[in-house]
Formats: C-alpha cells, structure tokens, sequence
C-alpha cells in the first residue's frame, strides 16, 4: 500500500527540494496513484478473486528514499542515455528507495513506479501493488525518442498537444517535434510579423499565440519533453503567401499536382533578398523564445518542386544544377541563423541524400525513407533520426484527402482509394520495425534515435488520441529497449495495461486487445 502525504529524503548534493521540476513531478505521482480509476479487472478471469482484503494490514509505503550514484548498475549506454537511467526497489516491508544519475532519471522511475499500483475497486483513494518485492533497473536504448506532430494542416490547439505531452512522459518518450506551419496553414503567431498568422491561418481562433507556445513547451519542460517547432522551408509554404504574396513562387496554381506534391501549389522564392529577410525575422523571432526550452529547431526542406522554379522572376529554371547552389545559399543563411544563436539544426534527408547540399557535420539528419536513407545518411558522418514510413507513419490507410476529378478519365483517385503510403500500420507492425536492423555496427554509434508520425491530412482535435494511442506507446517501447524483441501475448498485455492507464488519465486511446482474450491468458494464439 501507499499513503497520502508519503515524504521524499533527498541527498543534499541533489537540486533543492524547492526545484519546481523536483516537487512537481513527486506531486504529480501522488496525484496519479491516488487519482486515477485503473483497476485491472479485464487482465483476469471473470469473477476472480485478485484484490489483496481492504481490512488486512499490510505493510504501508511512507517515505521513498532517493539516492543519487554515478551510474545504475546493469544499466549501459552514452553518457546522455545514462542521465535518464534508474533503480527501484521495494521490500516486502514497503521500504522504497529510488537511485537516479540525474533530475531526468527521477521523473522517469516516478512514471515507473506510479504504473506499480493499481487501484482498489472497494475504495478509489487506496492504491497497493502487486509488485514487492521488486527491483527494477532500468534506461534508455536511445537518447531521442519523439513524436512528429503535425499541428498546421488540420486545427489541433494547445490544449490537446499538453494532453498528448503528458501521455508521451507516461511512456518515458523526450522529443515532440511540432510541424508548426505547412502550405495549408500558418497557425503560429509571430509577433514581429503579426500579419503572418492573421492571414495564414485557417481563422482568427485557431491561431497558437507565443503565450501558448510557451505554455506548451513549459508544459513539456516540466514532464522532460523538449517540445521543439519544425518551420519547413522553402517547401511547405504556401499559407506564407496570404500574408507576403512577394515572396511565394507558383501560388495557388489551377493544375497543382504540377508544382506540389499536394494542394495548395507554392513555396518560397529562391536567390530574393525579400526572401532572405523574413526568413531572418521569423527565425530571429522564434528561436529568441524558444531556445529557451531546448537546443533543437527543425528547418524541414523536404518535397521542393522543382517546376515551381520556373514561374519564379529570380530562378526561371526546373534545372538542378540551376537551382541547387540557390538552395545551398538558402540553407546556409538559415544554419548560419541557428549557429548564432547555438542551436542544433535538424533537417529532412532530403537536403542530403536527393540535393546533395553541403551541411555542417553538426546538423542531425531525419530520415524518413526505409533503412538504405538512414545508412546513406550515416555514411556521410552525420547524425541521424530513424522512422521509416514503412513503418513509422500514422497516417497511413486511411485514404486519400484529394477527391477524384469526374473529368479526368485518368484520375490517380479511384478503389479501393488507397493512399500513397497504404496500409493502416497497426501496433503490432509499429512494434516490429527494428531501427537497427542493417545497419553496420560501425555506423550506429551516430544514430542518437528515432520519431513516429502523424501527419494530420485527415486528423483532427477530435480523432487525434485514437490516431495517436496504443500506436505510439508501442514506439515508445521500441525507442527505449531498442527493439527487436519478441512480439507475443506478454507484449499484447504489457501494451494494453498501459492502454487502460492512458484511458484512465483522460486518454481515448483505441483498442489493444479483445477483452476475452486479456481475461483469459493463452486462449488467442495462432
């Protein structure tokens, strides 16, 4: 059992115990063990019997006692993995003492030891566990395991990415990485270019003002997310051009599927001075705030058209070797911005791998093609994101978002109406991609991990916890352990605990399992 108003010892060498990360993340597992609704009567038989008698005494959990060491033992990794390593151990007296490295390590065995405990179906606010004693050791396979979250195609506020944010820490992932603007809309306000969230907005309430940001990335901060924005660019950037028409080539063209890879047509001018300069205003604006919740900023540079480049006054050319020096010197200015301010950049493959552009060794490369990109990437000395899409995107199978021209006899859109990245990847296959599987021992040293992604064509507010839940936590487990492992029925369990402890913090989280088939251990295998 645990009790209300447990205490903490800290070791003086520790943050104080006014740190609000310190306190705040105690609190918060307080809260979740004694407030939420889990109990676990779809893991066992009908009517049977596995609560411990509410008028037992056992023995009660009142003071965890951490300890701060210079390593976890049987624990190995970099020297960043190890930060977020740690050791639990409760005796069969309910004595409790937690062995960190680091302030990252504690927030991750607090969410461990909050999925200890259970509630009890004759009293809510009494929480025991079935787990002492027990000793656990455990971290990190890898150093960065996100989320890519698209925010600007489709309305998600604020609200629901903290509510995404605080699911993400339950299972142990780092990274959001919010894709903050696209060709369809710009939701993000900049208060140095009011006019660019005004106009490129879908309307004046789905607008993420700089308060809400902040707010956000706060919020991530507290749980150790780093929330960090991807502005694409040159690609992507048609809602640019409600507010600056100036600066956007090929805009809104009649025949897009010409100069896009999807509606609306458009994207940044090459070899333009006006270009250069809101470029410098924007990423002067966000990377002043935002910087300070973490190092990363995502400068995209994915699908850039090359027919596009004909219809703009400063290129007239689809050549490559016309318009990749342009883009190297567009690249260049932007890396030249985040250097100044000591920000790491991350850039999509593409710039490397199709451009061929130049890159300081320290930007981190995202890969989002299959296992020969991530090997191209690595073998060219650069760091490196995994998630192939293959694998790793969410939004698959779920259709296209175009509708067929009735005029067109040879429309791409017709049955089955599969999209282009058809099938739906279930937990399962989310759970089998291996990130590591080919790629030569001497190379995986620069891979620093991995993101899933939901692209939201076809996502909104109201479907986003289903698109994003179980999925995501089966990633999460394949970014911790560094996948691999065997896929059974203890794998379908494990995952659909944690499925009804996210539904029981407010998650609508879909399906893992049939319910006979987690009632009734061993009755559905093949």
């Amino acid at each position: 059992m645990i009790k209300p108003g447990s205490d903490v010892l800290v070791p003086l060498s520790l943050p104080p115990v006014e740190d609000p990360l310190w306190l705040v993340a105690f609190e918060r597992m307080m809260n979740t063990v004694f407030d939420h609704t889990f109990i676990p009567w779809k893991f066992h038989p009908r009517s049977a019997v596995f609560e411990p008698d509410p008028d037992d005494s056992a023995p009660v959990i009142d003071t965890i006692v951490i300890e701060e060491v210079s390593y976890i033992e049987g624990v190995v990794g970099t020297s960043k993995e190890l930060l977020e390593a740690y050791s639990i151990y409760i005796s069969d007296n309910a004595e409790v003492t937690i062995k960190i490295t680091h302030l990252h390590g504690w927030l991750h065995a607090l969410e461990t030891f909050s999925q200890l405990f259970c509630a009890h179906s004759k009293d809510l606010q009494r929480a025991y566990t079935p787990f002492a004693s027990v000793i656990i050791s455990d971290g990190p396979s890898f150093e960065h395991r996100g989320l890519n979250l698209d925010i600007s195609r489709n309305w998600i506020p604020p609200e629901d990415v903290k509510r995404t944010i605080s699911a993400m820490a339950a299972c142990k992932l780092n990274r959001l990485h919010l894709h903050a603007a696209d060709a369809q809309s710009w939701p993000l306000e900049i208060p140095s270019l009011p006019k660019l969230a005004d106009k490129g907005a879908y309307s004046s309430f789905q607008t993420w003002s700089a308060a809400d940001l902040e707010n956000v990335q706060q919020h991530g901060k507290m749980r150790g997310i780093e929330v960090y924005l991807e502005i694409d660019m040159p690609g992507h950037t048609t809602a640019i051009g409600r507010a600056f028409p100036e600066l956007i080539t090929a805009a809104n063209e009649e025949d897009w599927s010409k100069y896009a890879f999807q509606p609306p047509s458009g994207q940044l001018r090459l070899n333009s001075t006006n270009v250069t300069a809101f470029v410098s205003t924007v990423l002067g604006d966000l990377l002043l705030r935002t910087s300070r919740f973490g190092h990363l900023f995502h400068f995209g540079g994915d699908e850039l058209n090359l027919k596009a480049y004909e219809l703009d006054p400063n290129v007239k050319s689809s050549s490559v070797h016309v318009i990749r020096p342009l883009l190297q010197s567009f690249v260049d200015h932007e890396l030249s911005i985040a250097a100044a301010r000591s920000i790491t950049p991350i850039v999509w493959e593409d710039m490397l791998l199709d451009w061929n552009l130049t890159l300081p060794l320290s930007t981190i490369v995202q890969t989002w093609r299959p296992t020969d990109a991530l090997t191209a990437v690595l073998a060219k000395g650069h760091r490196a994101l995994f998630g192939s899409n293959r694998h790793w995107y969410l939004d698959c199978g779920l259709g296209f978002h175009v509708d067929p021209d009735p005029s067109n006899p040879h429309s791409p859109i017709k049955p089955p109406f599969l999209d282009s990245c058809s099938p739906y990847k279930n937990w399962r296959e989310i759970y089998s991609y291996v990130p590591l599987d080919g790629i030569e021992d001497s190379l995986r040293h620069l891979i620093l991990g991995g993101e899933l992604h939901l692209w939201s064509e076809l996502t909104d507010s109201i479907t986003l916890d289903g698109m994003l839940w179980p999925r995501v936590a089966a990633a999460a487990e394949v970014m911790w352990s560094g996948g691999g492992k065997v896929l059974d029925e203890e794998t379908t369990r494990r995952l659909a605990e944690m499925r009804e402890r996210l539904v029981a913090r407010g998650i609508r989280a879909g399906m893992v399992q049939m319910e006979f088939c987690l009632r009734n251990k061993g009755s559905c295998k093949l």
